[in-house]
């Protein structure tokens, strides 16, 4: 799989753009603040729907403009596809599979694959649970595309079991049965999406933390510490022999009618896939909190490379994107994750100057700038 079109308009910074790639490694080299980061996050939204610089979509659209567009061609299987999104901020997106209009903009999850590698990824290690979250479902979704659905469910179901929570102390004054009947339907419907979300996570970690370790000590190069990866759940521990979807689901109903006191009085879910986590471990410490930022680097490039392995055992050899990754890292942790990325079908990079990029990355280079992005 590899992208062999982007076309760009009023996205970004980028009035228009018109790229063609080949297979091998493609670099982007600019100063800072050109839009070099942009092709790479257009590439990125393609595949995700989603930005891994900002949560919105209002960003991505050129200021001025109303409306952007993504047009990306991709080669998969011997055939063409072509991907075609209408960014709208405050309106429905609209997108295109090979010129004809889809339903819903989901419905190209699964065209293009991607692993994108970007400073933000040390949020990883040191930030807060929810990127750890963000970091599971999303590729979760590039295993299974399906489970954007089931994402947007849960969503949908928790925003109205938060609303009909927070309105509670005036419900149970007034029809306080009444609204205990409803808030047992929003239980039902939140356990059956997100006992679904919280199995698939824990088969996801259970599959990724094997290749997860192996690619720490690929690239820290340090024989003492171990990787390990753990789900850490708010049902408490789970028994392996446990882990069915219907498990999770009763296990979540159980919960919830437990801390029903809780949640009433606190006005918001205290259950639920939304209050998981990921524990990082070195050894016997947690990354968080204890890792030096050279560690806290190679764990997230191990998590990276570990969804790249991951995808690609699975019959898929992803797209990978590096995002200026290489500027944050010392001589021999570069080599050792060039070495690793090589073997990609297809690699696009950023950089500042063409001195960060490895020199077994070499490949076709574009230059970015005020006036416009072109080959060098």
């Amino acid at each position: 799989m590899w992208v062999h079109t982007l076309s760009l308009t009023d996205f970004r910074s980028h009035a228009q753009v018109d790229l063609e790639f080949a297979e091998g490694v493609t670099t982007f080299i600019g100063l800072n603040g050109q839009g070099k980061t942009n092709l790479l996050e257009a590439i990125g939204y393609a595949s995700s729907l989603s930005s891994h610089r900002v949560a919105s979509d209002a960003p991505l659209v050129r200021i001025g403009s109303d409306i952007g567009f993504i047009r990306c061609g991709i080669r998969s299987d011997e055939r063409d596809i072509m991907i075609e999104l209408a960014i709208s901020p405050g309106r429905a997106n609209k997108a295109r599979i090979n010129r004809s209009p889809v339903p819903r903009t989901r419905d190209v999850l699964g065209l293009l694959r991607t692993v994108l590698f970007a400073p933000e990824d040390l949020a990883l290690v040191k930030g807060d649970p929810g990127d750890r979250r963000r970091f599971l479902d999303d590729l979760l979704v590039q295993r299974t595309p399906r489970l954007a659905g089931t994402r947007a469910d849960f969503d949908r179901v928790l925003k109205q079991r938060n609303a009909l929570l927070k309105s509670a102390n005036i419900a149970r004054r007034s029809s306080g049965d009444e609204m205990l009947k409803t808030l047992e339907v929003w239980d039902e419907q939140l356990a059956n999406v997100g006992g679904e979300i919280m199995h698939e996570r824990v088969r996801l970690v259970t599959d990724l933390g094997p290749l997860a370790a192996q690619e720490y000590a690929v690239v820290a190069g340090e024989t003492g510490s171990i990787l390990s990866l753990t789900y850490v759940s708010c049902i408490g521990d789970v028994p392996e022999t446990h882990t069915t979807k219907e498990w999770w689901r009763d296990a979540l109903l159980g919960e919830l009618v437990r801390r029903r006191a809780d949640e009433l009085n606190r006005g918001v879910t205290l259950v639920g896939p939304h209050r998981d986590d990921l524990l990082l471990t070195l050894g016997a410490s947690p990354a968080k909190g204890y890792a030096s930022h050279g560690e806290s680097w190679s764990v997230a490039l191990a998590l990276r490379l570990a969804s790249y392995m991951l995808l690609r055992q699975e019959g898929v050899d992803p797209v990978l994107l590096l995002d200026d990754v290489f500027a944050e890292l010392d001589s021999t942790r570069r080599e050792r994750l060039a070495g690793r990325v090589s073997m990609a079908q297809q690699v696009v990079i950023t950089a500042a100057v063409e001195e960060d990029v490895p020199r077994m990355l070499e490949g076709a280079v574009f230059r970015v700038s005020a006036e416009g992005v072109g080959p060098t």
